[in-house]
């Protein structure tokens, strides 16, 4: 008896389910609002669309201060397009800050670079800055074109958090690119995590970070975990202190994107 109305239930589903697909309409799953704003696409390739904000074109470092003093002007070189880093000047970081975003940035190490592992062009984006110094989610940029070093800080990682997925490099003197995807971290009543930061990187085109979730601002000893709460924050540029000759950095652009909500 429990076997017929089972049997009977499943047939009427099915019928139901029949005639609903034969009634519906194409119209009924067709959605048009809202529409999406236009956005010009660049010219060429890592071009800045329409919506970018520019960070860096070649000219100055108007959207740049430095870490260490928010009130003094970014010092780095600029000549001929490009900026290189000053040892001694240390890091810079953007005047604005920035929740969610698409970031293209163009980096390239030196010709004549010398030095082996990290020592050899290390320096990184920081994704979000949390603070002086190092502080905050690094994206590690350090040659990686035969020069051995730990796999989850060679260029392409979230460091000491990510190993990439794939090991893309171009020889030293070649320009390198990162296109990333960020999702700031999201934190509740009290500080609480509610969602962790999230990295989608392509360098040179291959996807080396697929979504990958971080697990705390990076740490150069010990693991990673989300101590304090913060909002949106600006992106960092790193001075590191090694040896070898200092890299560069040009074409320099972002797209702000939305904020999750946060249940309350």
């Amino acid at each position: 008896m429990k076997t017929r109305l089972l049997l009977t239930a499943l047939l009427a589903g099915s019928l139901g389910a029949a005639h609903a697909q034969q009634t519906a309409k194409p119209e009924d799953t067709e959605v048009y609002e809202p529409v999406p704003k236009v956005v010009t696409p660049g010219k060429a390739i890592g071009d800045a669309p329409s919506d970018a904000l520019v960070l860096f074109d070649g000219k100055n470092l108007d959207q740049w201060v430095l870490t260490s003093d928010h009130k003094a002007p970014a010092s780095w070189t600029v000549a001929g397009g490009v900026m290189t880093v000053k040892k001694d000047v240390g890091n810079i970081e953007t005047k604005r800050s920035f929740g969610n975003y698409q970031l293209h940035l163009e980096w390239r190490i030196p010709a004549n670079i010398t030095g082996t592992g990290q020592a050899r062009g290390n320096s990184g984006v920081f994704l979000a800055s949390t603070g002086s110094g190092d502080l905050g989610y690094e994206l590690q940029i350090v040659d990686a074109y035969q020069n051995k070093t730990y796999v989850n800080g060679m260029a392409g990682s979230l460091y000491k958090q990510s190993i990439p997925l794939a090991n893309p490099a171009r020889r030293p003197g070649e320009w390198q690119t990162y296109d990333v995807v960020w999702t700031a971290p999201v934190f509740g009543a009290g500080g609480a995590l509610v969602t962790p930061a999230y990295a989608t990187v392509f360098f040179n085109g291959v996807l080396v970070q697929d979504h990958t979730a971080l697990t705390g601002p990076t740490q150069y000893i010990g693991k990673a975990s989300y101590q304090a709460a913060h909002g949106p924050s600006p992106i960092k540029l790193q001075a590191h202190g090694d040896k070898s000759e200092p890299l560069s950095f040009r074409n320099i652009w972002i797209r702000e994107l939305p904020m999750a909500a946060v249940a309350k």
